[in-house]
């Protein structure tokens, strides 16, 4: 990558031009630049909304780029190592769901974890694929799901002749990576198309001794967060394609549900972000994994808890880890991770990504600062001071593998009654159940709910996690295959 050639941002720079030559709008967005709601401009303000517009000539179409969107784009390919990138504005969901839909169709057979995130279920309810299962490998000391073994994934493929498609999580929301080179290797000895779910690995790209990348891999495509670790706005993502990839088949699948009316906010941060990266990423990413490895080492020494690394690395289920992920294992405190999280929200005014059962993320970024990581252990600190208690007896664990009763899609269409969760062991789920976040579906359409998926529900509802994906909000009920 020429950093040099990076170091402009052409469609921020389309719109600071916009905004100079002063047009009279009569387009669409209604609040013409502001002037027609006062206290959404106080709110958000003037530098904001009067570059929230419409797609026009000058600044050209999302869903058919031409000038600085297609420029935009071309730079963010290229600070990736990719042949094409595309800009999106649905979240990675859009990304996820992009590339499956552009590679699976109905009956066709996807390879996958199942410690995936739900956007990658609600794929497959849309293009009717079918999912193949290979279980994540399980630490038992801290109960989190790992990656994928080489030879699980191989064994998947030999069963599965003529599966088209194999995804993998780099990494996972724990940090946790599989040996992506051999995975995709031994993928495209099979034939299949390698998808790649880089939610949380947009710093892969930019910092260095970091695990190593899709593209760099030769993964086919891969959807980046760049809100996440890159620093853009939120929804905002990247669809990166490889060699040998139809770009302009998968611009046809986005283009099948991406918005007409794309936020020229959203596309201009990914525009900044990606320039930022390019010019300074490894600079940012050291600074970050410093930080990370000083909050490890503090919180450590607190007693209790466990702030795992490298160390869990195994060469194959856990091939590799994220330095900059800071993961706390909560068990020896007796405190739940979601427990935790709530006790550092409501007593210390501290906001982390996600607690579950065991275990907590708090996500450093380059916005943090080494008096923010005192504040977060000195609360750790007090918290384990006042509130631990004996170990918890049960589920130690956050991964309980699916039995697969039928295709997601069927399921999630077929007639379903509403019954009792306590009432409903042996019977087909028709609907989600998961912890949000992180989103990894604890059950999904199409499975058999059995009683440790039942008790696992009601231990992790008594804990205080936020269950979502069930039409009944309470998740008292869920829906299921009705006869």
């Amino acid at each position: 990558m020429n950093a040099k050639l990076q170091d402009i941002a052409p469609l921020m720079e389309a719109l600071i031009s916009f905004k100079k030559n002063r047009i009279v709008p009569f387009d669409v967005p209604g609040h013409k630049r502001g002037k027609g709601n006062p206290e959404l401009t106080a709110f958000l303000g003037e530098q904001c909304l009067s570059v929230d517009v419409n797609s026009m000539k000058p600044l050209d179409n999302l869903n058919h780029p031409t000038s600085v969107i297609k420029h935009a784009e071309e730079l963010a390919a290229q600070a990736f190592g990719a042949a094409q990138a595309f800009f999106m504005v649905g979240g990675t969901t859009s990304s996820v769901q992009a590339m499956i839909m552009a590679t699976c169709q109905e009956g066709d057979k996807i390879i996958l974890p199942r410690n995936v995130h739900r956007s990658v279920i609600n794929a497959l309810i849309l293009c009717g694929a079918e999912p193949v299962y290979v279980d994540p490998g399980l630490n038992s000391r801290l109960g989190i799901p790992l990656g994928m073994s080489t030879a699980r994934v191989e064994e998947a493929l030999r069963n599965n002749p003529g599966a088209a498609a194999l995804l993998v999580n780099n990494p996972t929301y724990y940090g946790v990576c599989s040996n992506l080179a051999e995975i995709t290797r031994l993928g495209h000895a099979y034939g299949l198309k390698v998808l790649v779910d880089e939610a949380h690995g947009t710093h892969f790209y930019f910092g260095s001794h970091m695990p190593q990348n899709a593209m760099a891999a030769g993964a086919d495509m891969a959807s980046v967060s760049m809100h996440k670790s890159g620093g853009s706005l939120t929804q905002s993502s990247i669809l990166l394609l490889n060699k040998g990839v139809n770009p302009g088949q998968v611009r046809q699948t986005i283009n099948l549900t991406q918005t007409t009316s794309a936020s020229y906010l959203l596309l201009a941060s990914l525009d900044i972000a990606r320039k930022k990266l390019a010019m300074e990423g490894e600079e940012i990413f050291d600074l970050i994994c410093d930080m990370t490895a000083y909050a490890r080492a503090e919180i450590n020494a607190i007693g209790g808890y466990y702030a795992f690394a490298r160390e869990i690395i195994d060469g194959d289920s856990s091939f590799d880890f994220d330095p900059s992920k800071l993961s706390v294992n909560t068990l020896g405190t007796g405190l739940a991770g979601i427990e935790v999280y709530d006790i550092l929200r409501n007593e210390f005014g501290i906001q982390i990504e996600f607690g579950d059962i065991g275990n907590f993320l708090a996500y450093i970024s380059v916005g943090d600062s080494y008096k923010d990581i005192e504040r977060l252990v000195s609360a750790l600190a007090e918290i384990y001071r006042v509130h631990k208690k004996d170990r918890p007896p049960a589920f130690a664990h956050e991964y309980i593998a699916p039995t697969v009763a039928m295709p997601p899609r069927r399921a999630f269409y077929a007639g379903k009654e509403s019954l009792p969760l306590a009432r409903a062991a042996g019977l087909v789920a028709a609907e989600f159940i998961m912890c949000y976040p992180p989103g990894i579906p604890i059950l999904a359409p199409g499975e058999t709910i059995s009683q440790d998926i039942i008790d696992y529900i009601s231990y992790a509802k008594a804990k205080g996690c936020l269950l979502t994906g069930a039409q009944d909000l309470s998740a008292e009920c869920i829906n299921v295959i009705k006869g």
